[in-house]
C-alpha cells in the first residue's frame, strides 16, 4: 500500500516541478498565453501566500504547516493506519501537492501558480491535487462510514 501511496505522489510531484519550471524558465511573473480565449490561459503568478493570495508573506508559517501535515501523512500510512484503497488515493494526491508547493516555499518563498481559467484565483497541478485529494476524503467521510477503519 505505501508503494501506491508514494507512486500516487512522486508523480503528482514530478509533473507540478515540470510544469512549474517550464513556465517559470519561458514566462515573466504576470505573463499570459492564452490557450482558450477568454476561458484558459496559462499566467505566470509567483504566490506569497496561500489558496487564492490569502496570508501573503507568510512563508515561515506555511512551510512549517505543510511539513507538519507530509509527516503526518507519511507517518499515518508507514503506521499502516488505513488499508482503504480510495483513502490512500487520496492521500497520495494530497501528499504528491503538498510536497510540491513545499519545494517552492523553500526555494523560492512563492508558489509558481499558472493554470487561470479567469473565473478562479489562478493555480498550479499540486494546488489541484490537492483539493482533488481533499474532495475524495470528503465523499468518502461523507458516504463511507468506515472511511479510515478497514
Amino acid at each position: 500500500m505505501i508503494f501506491k501511496v508514494l507512486s500516487i505522489s512522486s508523480l503528482i510531484l514530478l509533473i507540478d516541478r515540470l510544469t512549474k519550471y517550464i513556465l517559470f524558465r519561458d514566462l515573466s511573473e504576470g505573463e499570459s498565453i492564452s490557450v482558450v480565449p477568454g476561458i484558459f490561459h496559462i499566467t505566470l503568478v509567483l504566490n506569497s501566500g496561500a489558496a487564492f493570495g490569502l496570508l501573503k508573506g507568510r512563508s515561515a508559517f506555511f512551510i512549517v504547516l505543510t511539513a507538519l501535515v507530509i509527516v503526518f501523512i507519511c507517518f499515518y500510512i508507514i503506521r499502516g493506519g488505513c488499508k482503504d484503497i480510495l483513502t490512500l488515493i487520496a492521500l497520495g494526491f494530497i501528499l504528491g501537492g503538498a510536497a510540491g508547493n513545499l519545494i517552492d516555499r523553500v526555494l523560492f518563498g512563492y508558489v509558481i501558480d499558472f493554470l487561470d481559467f479567469r473565473i478562479w484565483p489562478v493555480f498550479n497541478i499540486a494546488d489541484a491535487s490537492i483539493n482533488i485529494g481533499a474532495f475524495i476524503l470528503v465523499i468518502k467521510l461523507i458516504f463511507d462510514k468506515r472511511c479510515c477503519t478497514t
